[in-house]
């Protein structure tokens, strides 16, 4: 009798087939390129399923501030560190008057590169009055005045470096030339070295520590006078830098909180309300300084108007960018502003002794413009110039008309009232 376990099923497998069928159920699905051996699909799958949840909650924003902050940190550090905390000279526009081919002028002034580890820029004028102009303009630094009286004859010499002496020697007083050129060098020879504290409080440091150092090491008579000294109330030269960088941060942050705190207003309301913090906080900071703290002496009108257009073209460089990069607009307004600008803007450490690129990008960036006109508004008043005005005036303008131009991407903005809202109102 045929055993009924191996009657065959109607409609159905052989019996072995049966029986492999559920081993062999787990190998059929093959797992997807990419996501490992067999099995790995649904790990690739919960992955996935994982970070896009993730990205959906408030923790990845936060995350990814955290990450930008403490960047942000160690280049604010950095960035300050390496230009203030050891301010090195490179090339000082210095002006010459007098005798500087001499002997002991060319050795002073090679004893003063040396000392500075700089090459001096020098500069030749013809008198005294031509390079004291040369430092009132801010076109140097200081003065060497080199004095050489009449070979064997004592004299004394004017600011401008000339000698009044007794007139030509007789022919019973010659002696041999090179004696005589000699013993001028030794009894004679003598040199004002003059700074301007106001140009440059770190410039004129330098000066006056290395000048008579020099002096001694060359054997000539060094005297230091400050043509142009700093107020009692800044005695370091730093107020400016102060009051510049309240300017410009308080700018794009009066611009943060319109965007955050007044974000439905229009385009120009924005550029007019940007208007009148930067006036009003303009007058603010030159109040404080001026009248009640008694730092500075200023100018008042000149100095706040200077102060409101650093504030309002600080707020409208952080309009731009949010206009073009929208939540991360503070990214490069920091960069733009802080790190590059602030250090860079001469305020703190003067330009001859920042490193050169610095030196030279820091003049067409907002923060060295402030700076550079309140600088010579307060010290320099009969000095004036336009290029200072000009690059905070060319910034304001062209951020306010990206602003403009692209408003639609701004995320601010009241939204357009439909036409049946309208009707129904």
């Amino acid at each position: 009798m045929d055993d009924p376990r191996e009657r065959p099923v109607p409609g159905g497998d052989p019996p072995e087939q049966a029986t492999k069928q559920p081993r062999e159920q787990p190998q059929s699905g093959a797992a997807p390129a990419g996501c490992g051996p067999a099995g790995g699909a649904h790990s690739c799958a919960r992955s996935s399923s994982r970070w896009a949840a993730f990205k959906g909650t408030p923790f990845f924003p936060a995350t990814v501030l955290v990450v930008i902050l403490a960047a942000a940190a160690g280049l604010f550090a950095g960035s300050y560190t390496y230009v203030m905390a050891n301010p090195t000279p490179h090339h000082v526009p210095t002006a010459v008057v007098g005798a500087s081919d001499s002997p002991r002028g060319k050795a002073f002034v090679r004893g003063m590169e040396q000392a500075l580890d700089a090459s001096l820029e020098l500069r030749e004028y013809d008198t005294y009055e031509e390079a004291k102009r040369a430092v009132d303009e801010q076109r140097v630094f200081a003065v060497l005045n080199v004095h050489r009286p009449t070979a064997g004859a004592p004299g004394t010499a004017d600011p401008a470096g000339t000698v009044e002496g007794r007139g030509p020697d007789t022919a019973g007083d010659r002696g041999s030339d090179a004696g005589r050129e000699r013993e001028s060098e030794a009894a004679g020879d003598r040199v004002e070295l003059d700074i301007s504290g106001a140009s440059g409080a770190s410039v004129a440091e330098v000066f006056a520590t290395a000048g008579p150092r020099v002096g001694e090491r060359v054997d000539i008579p060094v005297t230091v006078r400050d043509l142009n000294p700093l107020q009692k109330g800044d005695p370091r030269g730093l107020a400016i830098f102060y009051i510049s960088l309240a300017a410009v941060i308080i700018g794009f942050v009066g611009a943060i909180q319109l965007s955050v705190h007044a974000r439905s207003l229009n385009p120009a309301e924005r550029i007019a309300f940007t208007a009148a913090y930067a006036l009003l906080g303009g007058f603010a900071i030159a109040a404080l300084v001026d009248w009640f703290l008694g730092a500075l002496n200023l100018p008042f009108v000149e100095s706040w108007l200077i102060l409101a257009l650093t504030l309002f073209t600080s707020g409208m460089v952080f309009t731009m960018f949010n206009t073009l990069f929208g939540r991360w607009a503070m990214l490069p307004t920091w960069g733009l502003m802080v790190l590059l600008g602030n250090p860079s803007s001469g305020g703190a450490v003067s330009w001859p002794l920042l490193p050169s690129v610095l030196g030279h990008i820091g003049r067409w960036l907002p923060p060295g413009a402030s700076v550079n006109a309140q600088h010579t508004a307060v010290y320099f008043g009969n000095y004036q110039h336009a290029f200072p005005f000009l690059v905070l005036a060319g910034w304001a303008i062209v951020a306010s008309a990206v602003f403009w131009i692209w408003r639609h991407r701004h995320p601010g903005g009241r939204a357009a009232q439909a036409p049946s809202d309208a009707a129904a109102a």
